[in-house]
């Protein structure tokens, strides 16, 4: 098969479109065909060599993908060959096909296509289980993201709204916002030109966010913390804005707040079989009745996982950038 390696980290032109060993399902495990992945900034680090895959994963870059199951290895139960699927990975997905552990295993739902539903798995395991497993977001409650119109955000959106929240965004542009618009956000933020903490404030009458979901990390703590309300959670998902912040316990003792950090990749296999359970309870009905859609800013052909790492890495996109093995 071919994949895309990383002979040397670097820049998106470090991405090799290469042929390489086929890989074999092992027990409890089945071979997927793929037909899209997706891009995530968890693959942009692995190729600049910040993140590496977990121990026995793929060394090829790729967190989800979809595309039809080849073979079933040892022990397998409930699928079959031809089954049309998307996955969770820890590593893997940029390539032609992909061993996944059966408990990541997810069926394409129905009203999307194959290609589409490899936008599904990494951003919906990351909002179920951070916003809804851990942080317990409840009907009535304001909810903020940070990042929008990203894949994360745009699920987060409509995730939220679905269960009843009001849902706040930051994005930097005004289209970014207005395509958050769409999606069911109620309170618009353009991190470029406003203060989020006060402007959530201004639209909650001073109470601030039950759960704010932020993908910035350092730049954000104080802030974040400013913006919670009484018995507010936040919860950590990613370092885009630095590792090393300066809390104010006194903040947020004074807000019973609670904060959270989770990471998905190197989770044991038996947690995201758990979360990809819960998902396929929760989420999946409201993607089959056009509740919750993935969100698909543009799809490039595998080969050209340059180019699509260029996008990711400009900001430009909207949604999910897809990879794909097929015409």
């Amino acid at each position: 098969m071919h994949a895309i390696t990383i002979p040397e980290p670097g820049g998106p032109e470090a991405l090799v479109w290469e042929e390489v060993p086929d890989p074999v399902p092992g027990e409890g495990e089945v071979l997927v065909e793929v037909v899209a992945g997706a891009v995530n900034r968890a693959d942009i680090l692995q190729r600049q060599g910040f993140y590496n895959p977990p121990h026995g994963a793929s060394p090829y870059p790729g967190l989800e993908c979809s595309g039809r199951i080849a073979a079933l290895g040892p022990g397998v139960s409930g699928w079959a060959v031809g089954d049309e699927v998307c996955a969770l990975l820890a590593g893997g997905g940029y390539a032609e096909k992909v061993a996944v552990p059966a408990g990541q295993l997810l069926p394409v739902p129905g009203g999307i296509t194959v290609d589409q539903a490899a936008a599904l798995p990494e951003v919906v395991c990351t909002v179920w289980s951070n916003v809804f497993m851990v942080a317990h977001l409840r009907p009535g409650e304001t909810f903020l993201v940070h990042g929008g119109s990203s894949g994360i955000g745009t699920m987060a959106i409509q995730l939220a709204k679905a269960v009843g929240a009001r849902v706040a965004v930051t994005a930097g542009t005004a289209e970014k916002l207005e395509r958050c618009a769409e999606l069911g956000a109620d309170i618009l933020i353009n991190y470029r030109e406003q203060d989020f903490v006060a402007e959530l404030r201004e639209a909650t009458g001073g109470a601030g966010a039950d759960v704010i979901l932020d993908n910035m990390g350092a730049k954000y703590l104080d802030r974040n913390v400013q913006a919670l309300a009484v018995n507010g959670r936040l919860a950590i998902i990613g370092m885009q804005g630095g590792a090393k912040g300066e809390l104010n316990i006194g903040a947020l003792l004074t807000k019973r707040a609670a904060i959270s950090a989770t990471s998905l990749r190197a989770r044991p296999a038996a947690e995201k079989a758990a979360i990809v359970a819960a998902v396929r309870e929760h989420v999946w009905p409201l993607v089959a009745t056009g509740r919750v859609r993935p969100v698909v800013d543009r799809e490039i052909p595998m080969p050209e996982a340059a180019a699509a790492h260029r996008v990711v890495e400009d900001s430009g996109h909207i949604g999910k950038v897809l990879l794909v093995t097929t015409d």
